[in-house]
């Protein structure tokens, strides 16, 4: 694929983004080898190579979950709030 100015006017106004006219060469040179780069890829041969992997497989450790409770740090949250009860934040009920 070929990065020319009329797909740059159109990636512009699919981004709204505005391309100041003496950046336009220089962009359309930065995304030609973005584009390039990419097209490497294609090179590859992925044909027995499995899409999906997972970094569990490696047995990556787990931690216990301990529930924790620290009332300063709920107190220091809660000055913030303009309504509280207890340890909870008031908020407008927005489902009926």
């Amino acid at each position: 694929m070929k990065v020319d100015i009329k797909t740059l006017e159109k990636l512009e106004k699919l981004s709204q983004i505005e391309i100041k006219s003496e950046k336009k060469e220089e962009m359309i040179g930065s995304l030609s080898e973005v584009v390039s780069f990419v097209e490497n890829l294609n090179e590859l041969d992925l044909d027995n190579k499995n899409a999906s992997f997972a970094t569990l497989e490696g047995g990556t450790p787990f931690r216990e979950d301990k529930p924790s409770q620290n009332s300063e740090v709920i107190n220091i949250i809660l000055q913030n709030a303009p309504k509280k009860e207890d340890s909870f934040f008031i908020v407008p009920k927005i489902i009926e």
